[in-house]
C-alpha cells in the first residue's frame, strides 16, 4: 500500500509518468524510516553497472567545514523530494523505469 500511495502522489505531482516498453527496469525496495513510515527506493544497480564510470575526488569534509568559519548565514534545504527535481535529458528518462504490480513508470 505504501508503494501505491507514493506512486499515485508522484503521478499527481508529475515527476513520473507511466510507460510501456522501457529498455531498463529497476526494482523498488521499501525502507523503514525512523518514524515507522516507509521510503520508496529504486535499485539501479544493474543500470549503474552498465554505465561508464566517472572518477573524480570528492571534496574534503574538513575543508568544507573550515570554509564556513566566520560565516553568519547558513542555508538548510529540505531535500525530501529533491531527487525528483533533477532534470534529465528526455532520452534518458526511460532508463529510470521501475516496475510495481500496478504498472511501469519512469
Amino acid at each position: 500500500m505504501a508503494i501505491r500511495t507514493e506512486v499515485e502522489a508522484l503521478l499527481k505531482d508529475q515527476p513520473i509518468r507511466e510507460l510501456q516498453f522501457p529498455e531498463w527496469i529497476a526494482n523498488v525496495v521499501l525502507v523503514k524510516k525512523p518514524n515507522n513510515k516507509w521510503r520508496m527506493c529504486t535499485d539501479f544497480t544493474s543500470l549503474n553497472n552498465a554505465c561508464p564510470k566517472d572518477f573524480y575526488l570528492l571534496p574534503c569534509l574538513g575543508r568544507l567545514v573550515d570554509g564556513s568559519t566566520g560565516r553568519d548565514v547558513f542555508d538548510f534545504i529540505d531535500t525530501s523530494r529533491g531527487y525528483h527535481q533533477i532534470r534529465m535529458l528526455p532520452e534518458d528518462e526511460e532508463k529510470m523505469a521501475f516496475f510495481i504490480e500496478y504498472g511501469l513508470f519512469c
